[in-house]
């Protein structure tokens, strides 16, 4: 999310009922805090409360809650059982900016009461242009391996994707990956946004390649604005379709339509259903 980017709850409610969808992950954000489990001063840009996430969510049956939490804080598991209790369906994290490497042991615990309550793990993959990283290595898909070992589900927003030129790319990482773990999807968010991230050989192989494009899941990264300028100017989509969707104001709107330009399938937009815990 881009901090300097607000938006209300009902903005977002108009905005999926005007839509083709029926509904979206809404992400809460926990502060970053250090191995210790103590908050680490003024590294983050913004907090949201897993709380304000699960009430959204309880009034209304559009959103779907994803709750962040650092599993080095010294409530991580109470605090888990807390948000499982109330609804949450996914863990939302961005490891490179909240200092979270999955694959310390000390986060075994943590892990296996997920993998046990069928919790997904989104987690952040690849650049991050918008909020501060505090450890740029934790961008890598291979952050994700002892969470997928243990037999957590997990999705790799952004596949791994590095914006060009500037950040490593993990994207053959995130590829290789799905080969070893049956548990592990990824997302196209921000791949219809102004970053650079869109690869022209990376996007058709997450859309067109049966084994690869059975394991996305659609993703908008709303509010980062969405234009298919440069998804046409990579030769991905049609002038027509660039006009067009500019057109559309809903944003969650525009990127799913840019996103089916892309060549991305239904399934695409349906299959996080099927992943989604029982509650």
């Amino acid at each position: 999310m881009n901090p300097k980017v607000t938006f209300r709850s009902h903005t977002l409610l108009n905005f999926i009922r005007s839509s083709s969808l029926d509904a979206a992950v809404i992400l809460a954000q926990d502060e970053p805090h250090d191995d210790k489990g103590h908050v680490v001063p003024n590294a983050g840009s913004f907090y949201v409360p897993n709380d304000f996430v699960l009430r959204l969510a309880q009034k209304h049956r559009e959103f779907l809650p994803a709750v962040s939490i650092h599993p080095a804080r010294r409530d991580a598991l109470d605090e888990l059982e807390r948000c499982l209790a109330g609804g949450a369906l996914v863990l939302k994290c961005l490891p490179n900016c909240q200092n979270i490497d999955w694959n310390n042991p000390r986060y075994t615990r943590f892990l296996e009461r997920m993998a046990e309550s069928g919790l997904i793990l989104l987690a952040h993959t690849g650049s991050e242009r918008t909020l501060p990283v505090l450890d740029a290595r934790l961008a890598d898909p291979r952050v994700l391996t002892r969470a997928l070992e243990i037999g957590v589900t997990c999705i790799a927003a952004h596949s791994g994707t590095g914006t060009m030129l500037i950040d490593p790319d993990y994207f053959e990482v995130f590829v290789e990956m799905t080969r070893r773990f049956p548990k592990l999807y990824g997302d196209n968010s921000a791949l219809a946004a102004l970053n650079f991230r869109a690869r022209r050989s990376a996007i058709r192989r997450l859309a067109g390649d049966p084994d690869l494009a059975a394991r996305i899941v659609h993703g908008s990264d709303v509010p980062v604005p969405v234009s298919a300028m440069l998804s046409w100017a990579f030769g991905l989509v049609s002038l027509r379709t660039w006009r067009e969707t500019a057109a559309i104001e809903n944003l969650i709107e525009r990127d799913a339509q840019i996103k089916r330009a892309m060549g991305f399938g239904e399934e695409t937009f349906t299959r996080l259903a099927g992943l989604l815990r029982r509650t």
